[in-house]
C-alpha cells in the first residue's frame, strides 16, 4: 500500500530538486490537481480552494487577469486536455498555500490556492 503524506513539504522538495520533471497530469473531481514527478515517481495531489487564470499580453511582465472566467479550474481542464505537455509547475509556496502553473502553449498562468497537499509514495 502506498504511503500518503499530507504536507506540501514533499512537493516543495521535489520541485526545488528537479522542477523539469514535474507534470500536471489531470484534474480530478473535488477540485484536485494531480502532479507527477518522473524522477522520484511520486504523485502529488493538490486540493484547490480557487483557481485564478491570468493571460500574458506580451507587452509587460505582469499578466492581466482573465475576467471572463470567474473560476479558472474549468479553463485549466480545457488547457490540460488541449496541450498537456505544455503545462508546468512554475512556482509554489507552502507557507502561502499556493501553486502557480503555466502553459507554454497558450501563455496562461493559473494561480492555485491550496487547501490540502498530499504526496503518494509508491
Amino acid at each position: 500500500m502506498a504511503e500518503i503524506i499530507r504536507s506540501g513539504a514533499f512537493l516543495q522538495q521535489c520541485w526545488s530538486v528537479h522542477p523539469l520533471c514535474l507534470t500536471v497530469k489531470l484534474v480530478e473531481p473535488e477540485r484536485i490537481v494531480v502532479v507527477t514527478c518522473s524522477s522520484c515517481r511520486m504523485v502529488h495531489r493538490v486540493t484547490t480552494d480557487s483557481v485564478a487564470r491570468y493571460v500574458s499580453t506580451g507587452d509587460s511582465s505582469v499578466p492581466e487577469p482573465d475576467t471572463a472566467q470567474p473560476d479558472g479550474l474549468v479553463t485549466l481542464k480545457i488547457c490540460l486536455s488541449a496541450h498537456a505537455p505544455a503545462l508546468s509547475l512554475r512556482e509554489m509556496d507552502v507557507f502561502q498555500d499556493a501553486v502557480w502553473v503555466r502553459c507554454a502553449e497558450c501563455r496562461a498562468q493559473y494561480d492555485l490556492t491550496v487547501s490540502q497537499f498530499e504526496t503518494h509514495q509508491k
